[in-house]
């Protein structure tokens, strides 16, 4: 059997193309509709404006720089977008077994069978922990999809099902999360993609002044003559309130250096942001910066999982009374002896009535000894003596023990004899 890749057996809810080579999110077919958004206005826009506007201005050729600058920067824009959709957005390899170093026991009271409290030891893990980022502590919590504890600013994405570094959101329009790898490719497709709207805007309502001042008419004329502009400016004004608005939040974020996650969810915190390093520094972090390599090779061959197991893990003092594991004999010899004691509790009445019984015959009667009452009775009634081939007990987990059942027969029936000779007397 040939050997899986990473890709082939990934945890996450990625979906891999190329052998690997290109991660997407979960829904990355929402990509599609992003790029109709992007490619079909730009189409109008060269075939129906920008091709009438390249002899408007002087010399006469230079206005075919108006569709060269559209086509390029909407080229700009496809790569950015690519860059930001099909890159490992700086997920944290997840562990095969909980970290061992972290392991702790916690006691809890169960009731066992017999109905006594026991001290049941259950293995546990902080929830979380403290780390210290620029001199001030910082806590992290335990992610129990991925087994480990999440680095400062990390954060597990529910739709990918992946913890990623300097979680920012999960983009539906990109298909892929915002993180510690690809945010500046997402700010640089949010911006430019807002630069574009206004150069499309901006023309379009150049070119509804062109026709205005060539057939010496109204607005509403030239509308008529190019109906495409009107709606190239009628779409482009909406998308400016998305994506402009995008760009405008974000550059607030980085001059901030937060993520979206920690302002919506830290809005109303007093808390210190440990990780503002000042306005031109947190800029020249984001875009000055060198990008971090993947920590996953997706197209590495996949390494065989081999359970681990936990016993040897933490050494811990074995209860007395854990029956679980070790060597049960002594456990075990010990209820047969406390089962062989209340045996002959409980045959004592017995005994104690046949000799009342001798001693009332008189001189016809043997001696005897109360010491050794097996000397004085006869063969009908002796008391049946325990032997280690009579005696049996079944040890449960529990330390319930239950008597041979021939041994509680043959009780009975001494005691059945002694109570049919007193009633003859």
């Amino acid at each position: 059997m040939a050997a899986k890749r990473v890709y082939q057996v990934w945890k996450g809810s990625n979906k891999f193309i190329c052998g690997g080579r290109l991660v997407f999110g979960p829904d990355a077919r929402s990509l599609f509709v992003t790029l109709l958004l992007i490619i079909v206005p730009v189409i109008i826009f060269c075939v129906c404006v920008a091709r009438h506007l390249r002899h408007e201005f002087s010399p006469h050729n230079s206005g075919y720089a108006i569709l060269a600058v559209a086509i390029l920067f909407t080229i700009h824009v496809l790569v950015v977008l690519f860059l930001t959709s099909s890159g490992d957005p700086g997920i944290v390899p997840r562990n095969s077994h909980p970290p061992e170093e972290e392991f702790r026991y916690d006691s809890s009271v169960s009731a066992d069978v017999g109905g006594a409290g026991r001290q049941t030891p259950s293995l546990q893990f902080p929830r979380t922990k403290e780390v210290v980022v620029n001199g001030i502590a910082v806590r992290v919590k335990y992610c129990e999809t991925c087994m480990l504890y999440r680095p400062p600013r990390c954060s597990h994405c529910s739709i990918c099902n992946n913890c990623v570094e300097r979680f920012d959101h999960h983009c539906p329009w990109v298909g892929q999360c915002i993180g510690l790898r690809n945010y500046r490719y997402f700010f640089m497709f949010v911006s430019s993609a807002t630069i574009l709207c206004l150069y499309v805007f901006s023309l379009s309502a150049l070119y509804i002044k062109v026709l205005m001042d060539n057939y010496d008419g109204t607005v509403w004329k030239a509308m008529k003559e190019s109906p495409a502009s009107v709606i190239l400016m009628a779409y482009c004004f909406i998308s400016l309130w998305f994506v402009g608005g995008l760009t405008g939040f974000h550059l607030y974020l980085i001059g901030t250096n937060q993520t979206t996650y920690e302002n919506f969810r830290y809005r109303a915190d007093s808390r210190i942001n440990v990780f503002n390093r000042g306005c031109l520094n947190n800029f020249l972090e984001v875009f000055c910066t060198k990008v971090k390599p993947s920590r996953n090779n997706f197209r590495a061959f996949a390494r065989e999982e081999v359970p681990r197991p936990l016993g040897p893990i933490i050494a811990r003092p074995r209860d007395p009374d854990d029956g679980l594991g070790g060597d049960r004999r002594p456990k075990v010899e010990d209820d047969l002896d406390i089962g062989e004691d209340l045996l002959k509790i409980s045959q004592r009445r017995n005994i104690e009535e046949l000799d009342e019984e001798i001693r009332g015959r008189g001189s016809n009667g043997a001696p005897h000894h109360t010491s050794e009452p097996d000397s004085i009775l006869s063969s009908d009634h002796r008391a049946p003596t325990i032997r280690s081939d009579a005696r049996h007990s079944s040890w449960d987990r529990s330390g319930n023990w239950e008597i041979a059942q021939e041994v509680l027969a043959n009780s009975n029936v001494t005691e059945s004899r002694n109570y049919s000779k007193e009633m003859r007397q």
